[in-house]
């Protein structure tokens, strides 16, 4: 599990390079990963920067936020027997935080599985001086581009104190710095599955998040209470790998399954067959 988090951190530091570019105008990304070009360059702020799996930790699910409305909840309110997709982000963020918040919403569109029915969506503002107003025009705007019905009792906009924060984010391995000079936060791009009793399942990486990836977590992370006997034919088809974070196809699943299916559609024959010649002895006798 260390090494997966090591490449995962590895890997997403790029993410955090592109925004720390924003916190110093007219320094490349490429120019943070020079050992010659790093003069006046906060290169510590990156290595404060990654995502720790903890797939099968728990979160505490006692974690006080107030929702888009003003009200004071607990992240546990919307679990209720329903895969959690937990996204961390913050409302004022100029560029990745609609990119991640744009990938999701274009990912759920094209599954077949409904928020609000099937499962639920969490974003958490890692500002704390985030309100909720802001939430609030957060989730109209998700909610409009997702447009299906029951969407607003599935996506909710959360904000919340630091100490409460910073729990949540300790506890999926989600590490963010603050840059006072640019007054932006240094954070990888991540979406977080969560099982219905509060349990880390999934971590999809990136911007961009394939549906079949997305709808197959959320079948896996029910364990089977969603979703559909297909859903259930390409689970068994597809593997979760920790270190890509996608789904791959297992070629040894895909030759069982064609294995079984022959030798299904062979009995059938055969059935069918045996049947045709016993109505055709009987015809003769008649």
């Amino acid at each position: 599990m260390e090494k997966v988090a090591t490449k995962r951190s590895t890997w997403l530091l790029a993410t955090a390079l592109g925004l720390a570019s924003l916190a110093h105008p007219g320094v490349s990304a490429a120019q943070f990963t020079d050992p010659e070009q790093t003069i006046g360059v906060r290169p510590e702020l990156l290595k404060q920067v990654g995502v720790d799996q903890k797939l099968n930790s728990s979160i505490p699910l006692d974690l006080i936020f107030r929702d888009e409305h003003g009200n004071t909840v607990t992240l546990g309110e919307y679990f209720h027997g329903k895969p959690v997709i937990l996204t961390l982000v913050y409302y004022n963020c100029p560029m990745l935080c609609t990119q991640v918040l744009n990938g999701l919403d274009r990912s759920l569109e094209q599954i077949p599985l409904t928020m609000g029915r099937d499962f639920n969506v969490v974003t958490v503002s890692i500002d704390p001086t985030d309100q909720p107003p802001l939430a609030e025009a957060k989730q109209a705007v998700y909610l409009g581009m997702y447009n299906r019905p029951s969407a607003g009792q599935g996506w909710h906009f959360l904000t919340g104190q630091q100490s409460q924060i910073q729990q949540l984010a300790a506890a999926v391995g989600f590490r963010y710095a603050y840059d006072p000079d640019s007054k932006q936060y240094a954070h990888a791009s991540v979406v977080m599955v969560l099982t219905p009793e509060g349990r880390l399942s999934r971590y999809f990486y990136g911007v961009t998040y394939p549906a079949l990836d997305m709808r197959l977590g959320l079948v896996d992370a029910s364990r089977g209470k969603i979703g559909s006997p297909v859903d259930e034919v390409l689970l068994f088809c597809y593997h979760y790998d920790p270190h890509t974070g996608k789904y791959g196809l297992l070629i040894s699943r895909v030759i069982q399954l064609a294995g079984i299916l022959t030798v299904l559609v062979g009995g059938i024959s055969l059935l069918l067959l045996f049947r045709s010649e016993h109505y055709s002895l009987q015809g003769k006798k008649a």
